[in-house]
């Protein structure tokens, strides 16, 4: 069955990590996204390790379900051609300098002329204006600046990065979003508008909790490890074969009481110090190590067994092997193989959006470079076959 963006064509003028996640997003979903690349050079995502059998794993698994073709922007031909996509296209979507499209003469307001239904969407490190505007940023930059790593990691340690690129991702994310509910709105108003995503917009969004705390407090956050800023026990404990997450969230069944009796402190459970979660977050110095030592006593699987008997929410920390067999991640689909011409399938990743009618996922492979120029020329653009060897000969495709 069609995926729920079945007809949706997009073009994906984008590189590396942050773009291409947020088109193959929307390829999962059943848009038909064309990715765009320089001939010859393509993503420079192309050479990033590891590879299988010469193929970059980091580049198909971002670039999973689209086609490929190969157009140079910059030569007049090149743009000629680009503009004829967009005249049936839904969608673009472009994670270049701020600027850069405009200096190709393919920005906003060019392509808005050419196809007033068209969604641009453009991801950048700070966005189209503002005194960062043409700052460069990855994702460790945006982090950073963000807040993010600041309160990333242990007490009275160094910032951390978080163990994937959430920076990219979340912009990625945001940029969905965005280009979905511009889609929507466009069914009102029979045009398209310009989606403006900045990576470090989107680091201050997800602060929710820390910047909610810091304007009622004053309080400038601080890294907590695994806790909880404002709820406990609700972190991470050290057992005696691994570690087990325990959170204790506040609802109509506190179940502090349980939790003590499953630790063997029944003393706790009456004494005002602990009363609720926002106090026992404010006495945690005392009460944290009272706790661990009790969990250190016990194997993982042995407090899992019995906190979960008990009902309170708890689980091991997976490595990464671990969540890529873990049965429940099996079960809903979250591993797949995709096929590939070559290598006959590739492992990886598939789409978390459960829809119980049009179902997406992550079905067919990356393409090569340039695979699909000529059937996107003919199909998308209406091109003859004497417009599209002229643009080979041109060296603009």
């Amino acid at each position: 069955m069609a995926g729920p963006l079945d007809g949706i064509v997009v073009l994906d003028v984008t590189h590396v990590l942050a773009g291409p996640f947020a088109a193959a997003t929307l390829a999962d979903l059943g848009a038909r996204v064309v990715k765009i690349e320089q001939p010859i050079v393509g993503d420079r995502a192309r050479a990033s390790g590891p590879f299988i059998d010469g193929e970059s794993s980091y580049f198909m698994s971002i670039n999973r379900g689209k086609l490929g073709a190969t157009i140079d922007l910059s030569m007049p031909e090149g743009r000629d051609a680009f503009l004829r996509l967009v005249d049936s296209a839904d969608v673009v979507l472009e994670n270049l300098s701020p600027g850069a499209m405009r200096r190709l003469g393919l920005d906003y307001p060019v392509l808005s002329q050419h196809n007033p239904r068209l969604v641009y969407a453009a991801i950048s490190g700070f966005g189209q204006d503002g005194p960062y505007a043409h700052k460069r940023a990855l994702d460790v930059v945006v982090q950073g600046m963000g807040g993010v790593m600041s309160i990333t990691g242990e007490p009275g340690g160094p910032p951390l990065r978080p163990g994937v690129s959430q920076g990219d991702i979340t912009a990625g994310l945001y940029s969905v979003i965005g280009i979905l509910a511009a889609l929507q709105e466009r069914e009102r108003s029979g045009l398209g508008q310009m989606v403006d995503i900045a990576m470090l917009d989107c680091q201050v969004a997800i602060l929710e909790n820390a910047l909610g705390r810091y304007f009622a407090t004053g309080e400038v956050p601080q890294p907590l490890g695994t806790r909880h800023p404002v709820i406990a026990p609700f972190q991470a404990f050290r057992t005696a074969d691994g570690y087990v997450t325990i959170a204790l969230a506040d609802g109509r069944q506190d179940m502090w009481p349980l939790f003590c009796s499953a630790i063997d402190r029944i003393d706790l459970i009456d004494d005002p110090r602990y009363e609720d979660g926002w106090v026992r977050s404010r006495q945690w110095d005392v009460l944290e190590p009272i706790i661990a030592e009790a969990i250190a006593k016990r194997t993982t699987a042995e407090w899992i067994e019995e906190l979960e008997a008990l009902g309170i929410p708890c689980g091991p920390i997976n490595t990464i092997d671990q969540v890529a067999h873990d049965p429940q991640v099996l079960h809903r689909g979250m591993i797949t193989d995709v096929p590939h011409p070559r290598l006959g399938s590739v492992r990886m990743t598939n789409t978390p959006v459960g829809l119980s009618r049009t179902p997406g996922g992550a079905e067919q492979p990356a393409p090569d470079l340039g695979e699909h120029t000529e059937q996107v020329l003919r199909e998308l653009a209406g091109m003859s076959d004497e417009e599209i060897a002229a643009l080979r000969e041109s060296g603009a495709i």
